[in-house]
Formats: C-alpha cells, structure tokens, sequence
C-alpha cells in the first residue's frame, strides 16, 4: 500500500501546472485577438476616411465642371487629372500633377487634415493617388486613393468610378 501512495504523490501539483498552462493559454490567445481587433477597427477607420475623401472630391469635381459647352465641359474635366500613368498596382503613379485648385486642394487636405496636422491616412502621399478622366466614354471619372499603414507590407487601395454630365 505504501509503494501506491509514493507513486501518486505529486499529482496534486501536477494538475494545477497544468491548469495555470491552460489558463495563461487562453489569456494570451485573448491578447492575441485584442490585438487583431484594434488593427481592424483602424483598417476600417482608414477605409472610412478614404470613402468621405474620394467623394468630397467627386463633388467638388461636380460641382466645378463648366458645362456651358460639350467642349468645355470635357476641358473643364481633363484639368483634373492626376498622376495618369505608372503601376497602378503598386499604387506607383506618375505622370503630370494635377492644375486644377480642386485637386491641389484636395491633395493638401490628404496630406495635413488629419489630427494635428497629420496626413488622413497613413503613408498617403500625392505621387500615390491618380485621378484619371476618360472624355469618350460619357466623361468617366476614375479616383483611385492609396495608402500604407505601419503594419501593411503593400499599400490599400480604394478605387471609385463616376460619371460627371
């Protein structure tokens, strides 16, 4: 009988390590997807700021296309490109810079009306957006917004398409 309970001493101490194991195993995997959460609520955040920014620009382009004319309408449209060529799958553009104040303005408003000054999303920089106007097929508008959070190994990309008339 004696030789049964020298075998079985210990197995007390063993049951709890293997319960704190268990226990800091699942806190852990509970930081580990509090963590997940908070980069997914700031991608959300970024997508956010990328939607309200490309349709402010769409209507201030809406509303400053000079549509006394065909002709002038398609000029008035052409002065907003940006950055027409490049690798757009790389968010890589180049190509002229935009004239048109809108989108100078806007471009600014990317770069510094963030808090405190900072850029609406993170590593946005105006070589990384294009603005492409297609006159032949009904004045399409193409807007394509790119950014690069810290954590992000390729830039974001949002893209909207509109018809100006």
């Amino acid at each position: 009988m004696t030789a049964t309970r020298v075998r079985q001493s210990g197995i007390a101490l063993l049951e709890a390590l293997i319960g704190i194991l268990l226990f800091s195993l699942g806190i852990l995997a509970m930081v580990a997807m509090q963590a997940a959460s908070v980069n997914a609520v700031a991608d959300a955040q970024y997508r956010i700021e990328a939607v309200n920014a490309t349709n402010q620009l769409l209507a201030q382009m809406w509303t400053a296309v000079d549509r006394s004319s065909a002709g002038a309408t398609q000029n008035s449209l052409l002065s907003f490109e940006h950055q027409t060529s490049g690798a757009p799958n790389e968010c890589n553009f180049s190509g002229n810079p935009a004239n048109a104040g809108v989108v100078t303005n806007w471009l600014a408003h990317l770069n510094s009306g963030g808090p405190s000054g900072a850029p609406l999303l993170p590593g946005a920089t105006p070589a990384m957006q294009q603005i492409e106007v297609d006159t032949g097929a009904s004045n399409r508008v193409t807007i394509t917004l790119c950014w690069q959070a810290p954590n992000d190994t390729t830039p974001r990309r949002h893209t909207v398409v509109a018809y100006i008339h």
